[in-house]
């Protein structure tokens, strides 16, 4: 039976996107719950946090270098 893994890093690969004057950095993309973790940073630069967002809720050229098959 194959494992299934928690989470996949992905800091590493400095995938980052930008959504309404809004910048995210991919940290790790979740399989099970379809999700990522995102560092959020204003138009200015200045970090805001870490959030999760949904994986349906990213643009199709970040869908395509995350891979979630």
């Amino acid at each position: 039976m194959a494992i299934k893994k928690k989470s996949v890093e992905l800091s590493e690969k400095n995938i980052t996107f930008k959504i309404d004057k809004i910048s995210y950095k991919v940290i790790r993309f979740y399989p099970s719950a379809m999700s990522l973790d995102v560092m959020v940073h204003d138009e200015n630069g200045v970090k805001i946090g870490v959030q999760n967002i949904p994986f349906a809720h990213i643009t199709k050229d970040v869908k395509k270098l995350i891979k979630p098959n």
